[in-house]
């Protein structure tokens, strides 16, 4: 099948993008300019003119030129930019028919997961919408639609979520891939998501929560029972979905019976806390200062990572960038749901200081499954809920049959819930 590895929409986004970069940059070595002119000393809270007579003269003399020059180049980028926008939104038709890439779609995961709040303020034509796909195509939410993609449609729906910079779509590298014998299974239905990774994770809880009402209510037979299977960062939209939908008063909640996370950084990831240190580190000098900006183009998905954010009050209030500490609401399970964590260690054996902090090596091992010391925050899992698959990684997870042999042996458990 033909499909298309570039859309001129693709370059219209990408054309923006690199305006906005130009923008950027131009800003960043104007500040920098600007820091070496005055001559602070190396960790000054902030820079001032100088006070010395000469030093002033030749400062604000070259601080008004340069402050021309840079103003110059903010101009013509803009222009430039503006025009080939325009004449990029002309070019027309666009063939539209052709199914994505796998490559495309993966190119365009991990724009959205590092800028894809940017890209949704801006009305980047790169931003991805929230939507359920089959075969990487958007199911309408009607149910004549459903049951023309779910022609043997049953009762009981299993929903997968994929992580940070990811998309529906590589849950499954091939047609071997473990995931398969999960989704295929034919006592249930099998959806996928596709959302927007670099938004905030409360701002998709609550798109999801109020997409899944819709498609339960469409769905061509009566929903039973739903399951949801999230690795990583979906496993944090799954219980902030469920907390706004609770909230809503919305159906769905009451057919959820099982809830699987993979992976997921319930207490949040290293990889984000090292970017926050990162941040100080560069900020406590006004020679560096201005290159702390590159690492705060990162997206609002990116630092809810940090401590693993699921309500708007937990980032709401705060420079996102600028608090380290950890400010969140706790969120417990849901009662009546059994709830379930897998996760892996880089590490072949258990027991070692290092397993526990690197974990897989994005996410520690007590925050994929769920332990904190805080009890607020504990997910109290019992262990025949909990595994750990050692000598593997975070992404090893979708890699190995026996993660998704064990969703499916918990689902077959029957449920002794009173």
């Amino acid at each position: 099948m033909d499909t298309q590895h570039l859309r001129l929409s693709d370059v219209r986004g990408l054309s923006r993008l690199a305006v906005q970069a130009t923008l950027g940059v131009n800003d960043l070595v104007e500040a920098m300019h600007h820091t070496i002119l005055a001559l602070p000393t190396p960790l000054a809270g902030t820079t001032t003119p100088p006070r010395n007579r000469t030093h002033a003269s030749v400062y604000h003399l070259l601080q008004k030129s340069s402050a021309a020059v840079y103003g110059a180049i903010r101009g013509t980028t803009r222009l430039v930019g503006g025009g080939l926008d325009a004449a990029l939104r002309k070019l027309q038709p666009e063939i539209d028919h052709l199914p994505s890439s796998r490559e495309r779609e993966a190119v365009l995961a991990i724009v959205n997961g590092v800028l894809g709040d940017h890209l949704t303020a801006n009305d980047n034509p790169l931003c991805v919408s929230m939507a359920f796909r089959q075969n990487g195509k958007p199911l309408p939410l009607n149910t004549a639609a459903l049951a023309q993609a779910y022609p043997q449609a049953q009762g009981d729906l299993l929903l997968m979520l994929h992580g940070h910079c990811m998309n529906d779509l590589q849950w499954a590298r091939n047609a071997t891939a473990p995931v398969l014998a999960l989704a295929n299974n034919p006592a249930h239905s099998t959806l996928w998501l596709h959302y927007n990774t670099g938004r905030h994770i409360s701002h998709n809880g609550r798109e999801l929560a109020e997409r899944l009402e819709q498609l339960v209510q469409a769905w061509p037979v009566p929903v039973q029972r739903l399951r949801i299977v999230g690795f990583s960062m979906g496993g944090l939209l799954a219980r902030s979905a469920l907390h706004y939908a609770q909230a809503a008063g919305h159906s769905w909640p009451r057919k959820l019976v099982q809830l699987f996370f993979v992976g997921t950084p319930h207490h949040g990831s290293m990889v984000e806390r090292a970017g926050n240190v990162v941040d100080r580190v560069l900020e406590a000098s006004p020679y560096s200062r201005a290159l702390a900006r590159l690492g705060k183009i990162r997206s609002a998905g990116t630092t809810d990572l940090r401590h693993g954010n699921l309500l708007d009050q937990d980032w709401a209030p705060h420079d996102r960038f600028a608090i380290p500490n950890d400010t969140r609401t706790p969120v417990p399970l849901p009662q009546g749901v059994r709830c379930y964590a897998i996760a892996a260690v880089a590490q072949p054996t258990p027991g070692a200081v290092r397993s526990q902090w690197v974990g897989d090596g994005l996410v520690p091992l007590d925050s994929a499954l769920g332990r904190h010391a805080n009890p607020a925050f504990d997910l109290a899992l019992p262990s025949t809920h909990t595994r750990t698959f050692y000598s593997t990684t975070h992404l090893g997870l979708l890699q190995t049959p026996e993660v998704f042999a064990q969703i499916e042996a918990w689902m077959a458990t029957p449920d002794t819930t009173p």
